[in-house]
């Protein structure tokens, strides 16, 4: 086991009757594994790295739980019932994931349950407001579940004594092709009619446009290498990094992973009402320079920076008022 900041780092397995297996780390909530098995081989879905000193040295917030608030906030700052309040400004003119101090920085508590058809690890965490500046002492619930449908269920739930913000997600990477030093064979459809309109530092101006009939419309699955080429020809940008306007459905997906040669699939359900999709390859500078990504970040929230664009969506955690919000991952072979 290993031991960052004097605190000792636990790694928990969580294995349904058809061997799926997932892990998650107790430090910054990470998602390091999530393996199926198919013909007797073992199947890789997500990326992950072997030790917390690699999590930080690779970054790109690799697996990580992201908390208070995912995504970017303008100007590091917000208002509260006509009050303003400043916290981390992580970056130049705005704060991203929940500051330098946010959940993929701590260490939590954590607790195995078994339950009918369901296997679960509970993290768990105080986080006061001095500890990552945002107002409002938290109690932070992210629970793992795996179910023998092999369906894998992120649950956030906050619980905070003053008004503050809440809105995480899990930004696990993926790559679902059997060679997967690419994504030429990694399909991905999104059932999404607009995006945000984003400036120079990628920090929405409040502006939706649709994507129907543009390089960044999924709403047929299509394969991701052939979608960034057709950004970079279309646009400035050198990846698909963009905020997908969605439905919020729990019964219906919201986007669906999948392998062209016809293997795998992956559904993807949220309560929510946006999803960041981020092309990169966090393993090697020289491709990520040369635009040759092998993972996809797919990551489900309230539209980032919710609380400063009226009609984004409410991300305002209020004492008295715990709310959960889900994230499920779907696994079922084509064939």
């Amino acid at each position: 086991m290993e031991v960052v900041d004097g605190e000792t780092v636990t790694q928990y397995t969580l294995t349904n009757d058809a061997k799926t297996e997932i892990t998650i780390l107790s430090y910054g909530g990470i998602w390091q594994s999530f393996n199926v098995y198919e013909k007797g081989q073992k199947v890789p879905l997500i990326w992950g790295l072997d030790s917390i000193a690699d999590y930080q040295r690779v970054g790109y917030c690799v697996g990580q739980s992201i908390g208070r608030v995912a995504g970017r906030l303008s100007g590091a700052k917000f208002k509260i019932d006509q009050k303003t309040y400043h916290v981390d400004m992580n970056r130049t003119g705005f704060s991203i994931h929940g500051g330098a101090h946010g959940f993929n920085t701590l260490n939590f508590d954590g607790a195995l349950e078994q339950e009918n058809e369901t296997v679960s690890v509970t993290l768990s965490k105080h986080i006061l407001s001095t500890t990552d500046q945002y107002p409002g002492n938290l109690d932070v619930v992210i629970k793992f579940s795996l179910d023998n449908r092999n369906r894998v269920t992120i649950q956030f739930t906050g619980k905070t004594d003053a008004p503050t913000l809440f809105n995480p997600t899990s930004h696990v990477y993926w790559n679902t092709t059997i060679d997967r030093c690419t994504l030429a064979q990694q399909s991905l459809q999104v059932n999404s009619q607009q995006r945000l309109v984003c400036d120079e530092q990628k920090v929405p101006t409040g502006e939706m446009i649709a994507v129907k009939g543009t390089a960044f419309d999924f709403n047929r699955p299509r394969l991701l290498k052939v979608a960034v080429d057709d950004v970079v020809n279309m646009t400035a940008k050198k990846e698909i990094d963009e905020t997908f306007v969605v439905r919020p459905d729990e019964r219906q997906p919201i986007a669906i992973l999948g392998d062209a040669n016809g293997n795998h699939q992956v559904k993807v359900f949220s309560n929510r009402n946006g999803l960041v999709i981020f092309t990169a390859n966090p393993f090697d500078s020289a491709a990520e320079q040369r635009g040759d990504y092998n993972a996809v970040a797919v990551e489900a929230q309230t539209l980032p920076d919710a609380i400063n664009h009226t009609g984004f969506g409410n991300i305002v955690l209020r004492p008295g008022q715990p709310r959960t919000d889900r994230i499920a991952f779907q696994y079922q072979p084509f064939n």
